[in-house]
């Protein structure tokens, strides 16, 4: 039996030969690959020739997962680029053969240009790109095909001056491209359209484009403090065409503000824009003749934040837009004075510093610019109105001046009309008891419709103008809640369609409704009585139509409001329970609801007041006011003359309101024989008997009235 020893040997011994045999058995299969890679490692490197004899080939490509990608390279574009003096090895020094095996690596442009890579590790697109957004720029988005780079001098290079806009847009200016980013391609547009924009578009080498301002490859955020566009950066990437301007603003209060990093003092884009600047003669401009007190610098100098932090005072902008300068500018003058005529445009200073134009020994000649021949005592006059009361006696009798005044106004015209109304209203009491008012115009069910109808429409006017105007005297009347006036506005609104409700019941159910069903049906006759009108008032006709119980005046106004209470329910339905009409129509059916909703308020509340006031206030034959609404009766000689049909017919029928005297029925004759020719009419009577309208009756003497 062997040893422990010599067991462990011979094990040993057979593992070494099978080692042996292993090692060559790799060499004999790994030396020819090892002398292929050692040959390819020495062969001299390809020619741009040998390249583009198979590159060159419009239909060469490859397939790049599932993809067919072209691999073409023009050698004619390729030798006109800046790249045409190097080699393709230069950029792409692994490929030593054909075929490329292993494939070619990406080829990297930080071996030629260091910086660029180094500044553009530091964009917001090589973060992008980190991040794992595809579509972030690169080298090639922004410089276009390696193959076909031209030289920025080029005016075809996508980095020539005049086509940096473009490039920038082919990503900026497409929204599926940035919205992934949180980014909006609205800038990209509205620096098409601002003075930069145009100008480049024009061919202008100098107006800013998008590196100008951004930089070229270190894009950074506004955020940032290395960036060109960061807040307190802005002056100096202005001040780059700018330079005059810079070094004005840098001097100012607003210059020195930001130069101690008060980041609420405003730079140059506060003032004119970001990416949408346009000359300040263009009236959409911010920094506008008639803009600027209201949008400009308003946005600071009229709130209260100024005043809480620095002691600025606020309410500069109202105070100026009360004066004769603001409300002239508000009328569209071009040439009043605004914010920049008085304390300078880049140059603001404040008014203790004695370059500044409102400083008091400044004040004289900064008027005078407007004023020709202006001294002190008119620089003392308030430029801003309703400023606080200071010192001065100026200032002392303005307030109390003021406060007498609105005192004398209040009485003095409340006395006035206060006397006035005493003697109205007893002239009107004496002219209601004297008038024999015996005709029944309206029942009592009629008049209860119209006082509720009267009340909803007027709070629904009220309540619903004071919504769309909230600054006005209507918001002021509601004690400007908003609590309130909606639910003033709605429960309005709910009385308004429960009197609709009950108008259609009405008519259906009662004779009384039917009879007005019957009353204001439409006619050819009202055609008819319409043109006869005009011409009588016009002058060309010496009789008036007669009208029937209802003439075409009262059935316009009836079926316009049965119109305009169907179109402000629906409309006001829809805006009110919003969420249950979106279940089922689209969002923009609420838009359009709400506009027609407000233009049905505007020609309803003016179709009340110049037709509907006319005929039952300001006409001159019911003046002070038709008070068929309050007791529901109108005088006899009122009826008898405006509408004689009606009358007729009730004194026909022995009516006792309207047969006061045994003369009754013969003054309806006359009149309606005075007033209406035969002749004239031919055609209208005609008309009114084929529409089913009653004959008129006869008279004693056997011939009809009318």
């Amino acid at each position: 039996m062997k040893s422990q020893t010599e067991r462990t040997i011979g094990q040993r011994g057979g593992g070494g030969a099978f080692g042996v045999f292993a090692l060559a058995l790799i060499l004999a299969l790994g030396l020819p690959t090892l002398a292929q890679s050692s040959r390819r490692a020495s062969a001299p490197r390809l020619s741009s020739a040998e390249c583009l004899a198979c590159h060159n080939d419009p239909n060469l490509s490859k397939s790049v997962n599932g993809q067919t990608v072209s691999v073409h390279v023009s050698e004619s574009a390729f030798q006109a680029s800046v790249h045409g003096a190097f080699d393709c090895t230069t950029c792409h020094a692994d490929v030593r053969d054909y075929p490329h095996e292993p494939p070619p690596q990406k080829v990297s442009c930080a071996t030629c240009h260091p910086d660029a890579e180094e500044a553009y590790a530091q964009s917001l697109h090589a973060k992008a790109v980190r991040e794992g957004r595809a579509r972030a720029a690169g080298c090639l988005d922004c410089h276009g095909n390696a193959h076909t780079i031209l030289p920025s001098s080029d005016p075809r290079s996508k980095t020539h001056h005049t086509r940096i806009p473009h490039t920038c847009g082919s990503c900026h200016g497409v929204q599926f491209v940035v919205e992934p980013a949180g980014i909006s391609a609205q800038p990209f547009f509205s620096y098409q359209q601002s003075v930069h924009g145009r100008a480049v578009a024009a061919g202008s080498m100098r107006a800013a484009v998008c590196t100008d301002c951004h930089r070229s490859h270190d894009v950074r955020s506004a955020a940032d403090p290395q960036s060109p566009i960061f807040k307190f950066n802005v002056p100096a990437t202005c001040g780059r065409c700018h330079t005059a301007i810079r070094d004005e603003f840098l001097e100012s209060i607003h210059g020195q503000a930001i130069r101690r990093g008060n980041w609420q003092a405003p730079v140059c884009t506060d003032c004119h824009g970001i990416h949408l600047i346009k000359p300040h003669i263009d009236p959409t401009s911010p920094v506008a003749q008639q803009a600027l007190a209201r949008t400009t610098c308003g946005r600071c100098h009229e709130g209260v934040r100024l005043t809480q932090e620095f002691g600025v005072p606020g309410g500069r902008v109202s105070t100026y837009l009360d004066s004769y300068h603001g409300r002239a500018s508000r009328l569209g003058s071009t040439v009043v004075a605004n914010c920049a005529s008085c304390h300078g445009v880049h140059n603001i200073l404040p008014s203790s510093d004695p370059r500044s134009m409102v400083h008091k020994a400044n004040l004289a000649r900064t008027c005078g610019q407007c004023h020709p021949g202006a001294g002190e005592n008119f620089a003392r006059v308030k430029v801003h109105a309703e400023v606080p009361v200071s010192e001065d006696l100026g200032s002392i009798l303005k307030h109390w001046v003021r406060r007498i005044y609105l005192w004398l106004i209040a009485i003095t015209i409340g006395l006035m009309a206060l006397h006035n109304g005493v003697i109205w209203r007893r002239k009107a009491l004496a002219r209601r008891q004297t008038e024999e008012r015996t005709i029944l115009r309206l029942t009592p069910r009629q008049r209860w419709q119209h006082l509720l109808l009267l009340v909803s429409f007027f709070t629904l006017v009220l309540t619903g103008f004071a919504l769309k105007y909230p600054d006005s005297w209507l918001a002021w009347l509601l004690g400007s809640s908003e609590s309130f006036r909606r639910i003033a506005h709605r429960v309005a609104g709910a009385i308004l369609l429960g009197i609709g409700a009950y108008h259609l019941v009405y008519l259906m159910a009662t004779a009384e409704g039917r009879q007005v069903w019957r009353d204001m049906r439409p006619q050819r006759k009202d055609i008819a009585d319409l043109v006869q009108n005009m011409r009588y008032y016009l002058g060309r006709s010496a009789h008036r139509p007669l009208f029937d119980r209802c003439s075409y005046i009262e059935k316009f106004e009836y079926w316009a409001l049965v119109w305009g209470t169907l179109i402000m329910g629906a409309t006001g339905l829809m805006v009110w329970f919003k969420a249950q009409t979106t279940r089922w129509l689209p969002g923009w059916v609420v838009d359009v609801a709400l506009t027609i909703h407000f233009y049905e308020a505007v020609l309803a509340t003016l179709a009340i007041f110049v037709w509907h006031f006319y005929h039952v206030i300001f006409d001159p034959d019911v003046y002070p006011m038709n008070w068929a609404w309050l007791d529901g009766r109108v005088s006899l000689s009122w009826y008898q003359h405006e509408h004689p049909l009606d009358y007729a017919r009730l004194v026909a029928a022995g009516s006792p309101e309207a047969a006061r005297s045994e003369h009754a029925a013969g003054d309806a004759t006359a009149m309606a024989a005075s007033e209406w020719d035969p002749q004239e009419s031919a055609e209208i009577r005609t008309t009114t008997l084929a529409d089913g309208a009653e004959d008129p009756p006869s008279d004693p003497a056997g011939g009809a009235i009318g």
